[in-house]
């Protein structure tokens, strides 16, 4: 029997669903392209943003029904940070990973490092940066950027700095752009470097602006990165819309298992509906083969972007409290830790989760939250 006959009809059929200029889309253009969508019933017509904030607001606004969102967004969207409060939920992790640490290849010059040899080891350049730090104290010399205040690159980014005991809030300046303007900032001097998600760190290599010194992998592995995001409101007016949507992204998710299905992903990506940027600069994070620099040997990274290894798409409660509190440690009055459970369990919905995978006979994890020995820095996920 087809799964699809048993499903509950769709409330509304014809849907928009956001996404950014970002590699990790793949999951949405690939459900698009490979039918996957209509497969479940349903007409959906994707819609690039230029920023994560407008994003977000299109999504609390009804513009948009659903949007691929940064992992943080739902609980601090909730919680009323950054000056909009909506209740948001997800019910699907759409990837982990897939962000890297950039810095211009002037700074890489002035801390004296080699491209070809001590940019492998991400504290080597932290601790190159610290000295740097330490020799002329006082205003912030070194400008960052991220992405979004809430976001996995921010926590990624303030971690690096820390570990090698660097104040990411005294000793450096961190402002927030757009993805897809941090390339041309850095090469105008505006920035000197940033937490970006691919194609941006592979484009500044390519560009020769910029050499990657640390990949998200690296410094925190397999952190939730992008999810599924609707309004709570929208999921309870559209509970069998919701359903199908995820049961598409679902299945996208494991095409993207395959590396023959990566490949044809950067096909698709690279076309002018979607990303608009040439295949090049798509393939070697999707693959898991980077090159740090313009004149460097390619790193085999295979788990750079995890679309779908055991329980990856699954949104486990501890992760979206492990992700709140980093980002609480941002806001001027901290989030009790009994209210960060609380946006844990409104917000990431493991219920719908299964729901879905019932319905695509796939295994189901027991409990809501992994053991904290393999928390998301620890947890090694395994291809299924």
């Amino acid at each position: 029997m087809n799964p699809t006959e048993a499903l509950p009809p769709a409330e509304k059929t014809r849907l928009t669903l956001g996404y950014m200029r970002l590699t990790d889309s793949a999951p949405l253009v690939v459900a698009n392209e490979l039918n996957l969508f209509a497969e479940f019933g349903l007409e959906v017509d994707l819609i690039r943003e230029v920023s994560w904030a407008n994003l977000r607001d299109r999504l609390v606004m009804n513009d948009l029904d659903a949007a691929q969102l940064l992992s943080p967004l739902p609980m601090m969207t909730t919680y009323g940070a950054g000056g909009l409060r909506a209740n948001i939920l997800t019910g699907l992790v759409l990837s982990l990973n897939g962000n890297a640490i950039t810095l211009s290849n002037s700074l890489v010059a002035a801390l004296g490092l080699d491209p070809g040899s001590e940019l492998q080891d991400p504290a080597v350049v932290a601790s190159s940066l610290r000295k740097a730090i330490d020799r002329g104290p006082g205003v912030p010399a070194f400008t960052l950027a991220t992405v979004h205040l809430f976001s996995m690159h921010t926590i990624l980014l303030r971690k690096w700095l820390r570990d090698s005991g660097i104040n990411p809030d005294r000793d450096v300046r961190i402002i927030v752009l757009p993805p897809e303007q941090m390339c041309d900032s850095l090469s105008r001097g505006i920035i000197d470097g940033y937490c970006v998600g691919e194609p941006w760190n592979t484009v500044a290599v390519a560009r020769g602006i910029g050499c990657i010194v640390a990949t998200g992998y690296q410094v925190c592995a397999n952190t939730p990165e992008k999810v599924l995001g609707v309004t709570e409101a929208w999921h309870d007016a559209h509970p069998a819309t919701h359903l199908r949507l995820r049961l598409a992204l679902m299945k996208a998710c494991r095409c993207l298992a395959e590396k023959a299905q990566r490949e044809q992903a950067a096909q698709i990506l690279a076309r002018k509906e979607y990303l608009d940027l040439p295949t090049s600069v798509l393939l070697p994070s999707l693959l898991g083969r980077l090159s740090f620099s313009k004149q460097g040997s390619i790193h085999e990274i295979a788990d750079f972007h995890v679309f779908w290894r055991h329980h990856s798409c699954f949104p486990w409660r501890s992760h979206a409290e492990w992700v709140t509190g980093q980002c609480a440690a941002a806001l001027a009055r901290p989030i009790a830790a009994e209210q960060i459970g609380i946006l844990a369990q409104q917000c990431y919905r493991p219920d719908l989760y299964r729901e879905a995978a019932r319905i695509l006979n796939l295994p189901i994890p027991e409990s809501d939250y992994q053991p904290p020995s393999s928390g998301p820095e620890k947890e090694q996920t395994q291809p299924q």
